[in-house]
């Protein structure tokens, strides 16, 4: 679930003890297996009301809590963000149509600590500019995650995903919103901005625990919020994509403790879908 920007203030960061990045990575699963339902029920006229209703199932029938529900009055399971919808959609009645690109994000509340994962869906009739678009800011995401490492800055995982989408592929990164700390609390500090400097921002550590997640648009990047108070769309109405991994800042590599395997497997079995992978 993607945090609202503001000037970071050096306030305390939390590391993650082991034991801790262990449930950390449970309610992590968790959230990645209900993304993987819901990549089973995507169909053409099924709702986000749908979708939202089973995946909240889901989750309380596995021992978790909906992270996103009732999260500063926001009153749904998923945030359910279609074509140029960025981000936060308040799952509704309107039907999906096999030219919807859905991005589902979830979040999960397991003993005590959170988990928080995004997927962008594709039906199988989106262009083939949506495709790219969507592959490129999937790429960005493990381009971002490759610099989550202990000595590394923010700013290191920021340039890396503006520098591939903007200047390399000529999309536009939202500025508006950005990743952030996770742990004991769903947004902790630090934030983490999808557009930046090298060598700039707060020094990860090992053991701090960050969601990293590209939020893309084909054209501005530019965004406005819905009178709803939560939706938000790309000015000029084009569309955007959006993925989220929740990781620990490790030395040498970043743990990623989501896992779209699930739900990658799920699309595989979903005719009316089309499997999206990181533009290679």
């Amino acid at each position: 679930m993607g945090l609202f920007a503001s000037e970071y203030e050096g306030k305390r960061v939390f590391h993650k003890t082991p034991a801790e990045i262990e449930i950390m990575r449970q309610a992590n699963t968790l959230v990645s297996k209900t993304l993987a339902h819901v990549g089973t029920m995507l169909k053409a006229g099924v709702t986000g009301e749908m979708i939202d209703k089973a995946a909240e199932e889901f989750i309380r029938d596995h021992g978790g809590k909906p992270a996103f529900k009732g999260y500063h009055g926001f009153p749904s399971t998923l945030c359910v963000s279609y074509n140029d919808i960025v981000v936060h959609g308040i799952p509704g009645k309107r039907e999906f149509k096999e030219t919807d690109v859905v991005s589902v994000d979830c979040g999960v509340e397991l003993e005590g600590f959170f988990g928080d994962a995004a997927y962008t869906f594709a039906f199988a009739g989106i262009s083939e500019d949506v495709v790219d678009l969507l592959e490129t800011t999937y790429a960005s995401l493990y381009l971002g995650i490759e610099k989550a490492v202990h000595g590394n800055r923010i700013g290191d995982i920021s340039f890396a995903i503006q520098d591939y989408c903007e200047r390399k592929h000529g999309y536009s990164v939202v500025r508006d919103l950005v990743g952030h700390g996770i742990g004991r609390s769903l947004h902790e500090d630090p934030e983490v901005p999808n557009y930046g400097r090298r060598g700039k921002g707060f020094l990860m550590t090992e053991g701090l625990a960050i969601a990293i997640e590209p939020m893309i648009n084909m054209g501005v990047k530019e965004v406005y919020q819905d009178s709803d108070g939560w939706t938000i769309h790309t000015r000029d109405r084009k569309p955007s994509a959006h993925y989220e991994h929740s990781v620990v800042v490790q030395k040498g590599k970043a743990d990623i403790l989501s896992d779209h395997t699930f739900l990658l497997e799920a699309i595989k079995n979903n005719a009316e879908l089309q499997e999206i992978l990181p533009k290679s």
